[in-house]
């Protein structure tokens, strides 16, 4: 049975095969993940088809492949695997039945190559991102307990074991295995050979070269693109977030206590950018050759930073939402997001954008269009400043609001009546509940 590179999804064509799970002559069950293919917006994992032996790997780690392309071959049958897994371990015990003697000389051939059968069995089968996490963290991924299906491990249980963990015994060996494409742990030889202030260390110690993943190069093209063929510029604002704080204060707990998630900024912002792109449709537009497409529906896409990079999870229908509705989806695609586990429905589709640099501290920044789409909102600190209130100075907690958008579809007074829209949601959160 051959193993092939399934749909990608809308507008993937390409991927990197990340990881194999499996080694040649291995046995496998069907639906057990065998590899991970890294895309330019998500890693999946492909699973075994049927039941059998890993024959043959045709396409090795790191390389880059097509949709279609083929991967390797499973031999059918539980029986099979069971000749090289004797060879590997008994040698040359005789009380054991001996193999099938025309398969004997073929598979002694070919696991010289491969690593102990004893060693690849034991080692957990974890994600980019987490086996990165472990080593950074140099914890032993073999004491940590798997929440994920079947027993993996994902990026929650590592954060949760660093959170109460005691300091790493030495010694462990994650830090000795990084992932394809993780940055490589510097040679420990070079720096405990002597005094850290003796000399300057080696050259190949003052430089670390990975290969760029293929979503860091997705994100490349895409934001390259966009400055290329959009004619950009941003229009900025403040917004006073006094009333929004004061609402979020008073109902916090009881909003949390009925529907089980937290009262964030976001939703309000979500909310307000639903209500200025109804008045500004072209914000909620994109150019497609020589036409416009107008969108009648509002799919928010909301930036999420990840440890491979940034990834802009959409909401669907988003006016159709409730606050919590909102804040429910955001947060279970954010821990997606983190964990590796978002889908291509979950990236595809969105209308408009919003992201929120204020997380990481930003007062003020130019967001760039998320290409076909033709605006972006950036959210940023929140920070308290002096702001002359009907003839008195009074101290604000403000927050600079900023709308990059395509000249070629939105012209300036359109780009400035939007963002003065979201202002006065904002200011007035009132008008969101009675959609003015």
């Amino acid at each position: 049975m051959e193993i092939k590179v399934p749909p990608l999804g809308e507008s993937v064509t390409e991927a990197t095969v990340a990881r194999w799970f499996k080694s040649q002559g291995e046995t496998v069950t069907a639906d057990e993940p065998l590899l991970e293919l890294e895309t330019e917006k998500v890693t999946l994992e492909v699973n075994a088809p049927v039941s059998g032996t890993l024959a043959e790997i045709t396409v090795p780690e790191g390389t880059d492949v097509e949709v279609g392309a083929l991967l390797g071959r499973i031999e059918e049958g539980g029986e099979k695997p069971a000749a090289p897994v004797e060879t590997l371990t008994a040698g040359a015990a005789s009380s054991e039945p001996a193999a099938p003697q025309p398969a004997a000389p073929q598979r002694v051939a070919a696991p010289p190559a491969q690593a102990p059968a004893t060693e690849v069995l034991e080692t957990p089968v974890l994600s980019p991102a987490v086996r990165k996490l472990v080593a950074e963290n140099e914890l032993d991924a073999q004491s940590i307990a798997g929440s994920g299906k079947g027993g993996r491990i994902l990026k929650g249980d590592v954060l949760a074991t660093i959170e109460g963990r005691a300091p790493a015994a030495p010694g462990t060996p994650a830090p000795g295995a990084p992932a394809p494409g993780a940055p490589a742990p510097e040679p420990a030889g070079p720096r405990d050979s002597g005094p850290r202030d003796s000399g300057p260390r080696p050259e190949a110690a003052r430089e670390t070269r990975v290969r760029m993943t293929r979503l860091r190069k997705r994100i490349a093209e895409r934001l390259k693109e966009a400055q290329a063929t959009a004619a950009m510029l941003t229009t900025f604002n403040e917004a006073d977030m006094s009333r929004v704080r004061a609402l979020r204060s008073e109902h916090r707990e009881s909003f949390e206590k009925k529907h089980g998630v937290k009262l964030g900024f976001m939703s309000f912002f979500v909310k307000a950018a639903i209500n200025a792109l109804k008045e500004i449709p072209e914000a909620n537009a994109e150019i497609e050759g020589d036409d416009i497409v107008y969108k009648n529906y509002y799919h928010i896409g909301v930036a999420v930073s990840t440890p491979q990079g940034l990834v802009v999870p959409v909401l669907r229908d988003a006016d159709r939402m409730s606050f919590a509705d909102i804040e429910t989806s955001i947060a279970e695609l954010a821990v997606k997001a983190r964990e590796g586990r978002l889908s291509m429905e979950d990236l595809s589709g969105g209308t408009f954008t919003i992201t929120n640099g204020g997380i990481f501290g930003s007062l003020m920044s130019t967001p760039i269009i998320n290409p076909p789409q033709s605006a972006i909102l950036g959210m940023h600190k929140i920070a308290e400043r002096p702001m002359v209130i009907d003839g008195k100075v009074e101290i604000r907690p403000m927050m600079y609001l900023a709308v990059s958008y395509d000249h070629r579809l939105i012209d300036g007074r359109g780009a400035v009546t939007f963002l003065v829209r979201i202002k006065e949601c904002i200011e007035d959160p009132e008008r969101l509940l009675l959609d003015l």
